[in-house]
């Protein structure tokens, strides 16, 4: 697979600050058996790119899969920055569906009544909008959290996994 990276000029500056926070969470190369996903690369999974030859990914390849299977597709740039950010980084550790969920969950905590459907559409975009910000952040970190030990408590061998998850769920 080309791992160039011929977007690299068309990256919009939040997700510029949103991927450098996944790389910092996401780390380098790890083949941890207890990962459903094999082996990664800066959050890039094996599973999930098998035409991708994960040892040897560029930080810049990575970038560019980030931007076009994950920020372009889902549309996080709707969001407000902060919580983009956030709701990206959630996404690519858990998925895009249950990240979108967690801010569902997070905007109905904060009194924005929003289907928990996992889909990033108009209304949810609206509700991130008119929501506080340090409110729904903070809603965020909890909703994420309280996922994160649900799937600990689900998945053999997740409580593995529980610090890192927790660490993530309120950085």
């Amino acid at each position: 697979m080309d791992q160039s990276n011929s977007a690299c000029d068309a990256y919009s500056p939040e997700f510029l600050a949103a991927v450098e926070r996944v790389l910092a969470e996401e780390g380098g190369y790890s083949s941890d058996p207890g990962d459903p996903g094999g082996a990664t690369k800066f959050g890039i999974s094996a599973r999930a790119h098998p035409g991708v030859d994960i040892a040897t990914l560029t930080r810049d390849a990575a970038v560019n899969i980030y931007w076009r299977e994950w920020w372009l597709p889902f549309g996080f740039a709707q969001l407000p920055a902060a919580i983009a950010a956030k709701t990206f980084d959630l996404a690519v550790n858990i998925g895009a569906a249950h990240a979108i969920e967690c801010l569902q969950r997070a905007l109905r905590a904060c009194g924005l009544p929003v289907l928990e459907d996992g889909l990033l559409g108009s209304a949810t975009v609206l509700a991130s909008s008119r929501a506080q910000p340090a409110a729904l952040m903070s809603a965020m970190r909890s909703e994420a959290a309280g996922y994160y030990r649900m799937l600990a408590a689900n998945r053999n061998g997740g409580i593995d996994f529980i610090k890192g998850w927790l660490n993530r769920a309120y950085a």
